[in-house]
């Protein structure tokens, strides 16, 4: 019996994304090592809230993220879960099927060298699992939400994960 290809599950973005928590020379690393890690341009994020007591205020810019889709999405993750010895928790999933992950240091991704200019940073990978259809909630004509049987769950997400990638659930 054929498998039914609507509720085939696949990654609809990958976003990584580090917060530098300052402007200036350190958010300029903070960019150099995303463009460095992804091969793609990064954005600056802004600030969302008012924190007197760290020096950040609305609207300045605090951090970088990527957005990676398709292939290199997939490239992408499988070097990331390299980086964190092919294990996640079962706490990294979401109910919705997304999940996320921090790594410590840039030079854990293999094929990544230490530039002594750019110093030691972290950043966080954040994966969105998606379905063939998911596009009638993103779409400006007769926008719909996805129904509850097409959604991806957190168990699906994790049988997905360790199929496609080979990663280890504890």
């Amino acid at each position: 019996m054929a498998e039914n290809t609507m509720k085939k599950i696949m990654i609809g973005k990958v976003t990584v994304n580090m917060g530098v928590g300052e402007t200036g020379d350190a958010l300029e690393k903070g960019k150099t090592i995303l463009n460095l890690v992804t091969g793609s341009k990064p954005m600056q994020t802004v600030a969302k809230v008012k924190i007197p007591t760290w020096g950040i205020r609305e609207g300045l810019p605090v951090g970088a993220k990527v957005t990676l889709r398709g292939e290199k999405a997939t490239e992408f993750m499988k070097k990331a879960f390299s980086a964190k010895d092919n294990v996640l928790s079962i706490k990294n999933f979401d109910r919705s099927g997304n999940f996320g992950f921090g790594i410590k240091e840039y030079i854990d991704l293999p094929g990544t060298k230490y530039d002594p200019k750019l110093g030691i940073r972290g950043f966080d990978v954040l994966v969105s699992l998606e379905r063939p259809g998911y596009r009638i909630k993103k779409r400006k004509i007769n926008k719909k939400k996805v129904p509850i049987k097409h959604t991806v769950s957190k168990e699906a997400a994790i049988t997905f994960v360790k199929e496609t990638f080979g990663v280890e659930i504890e």
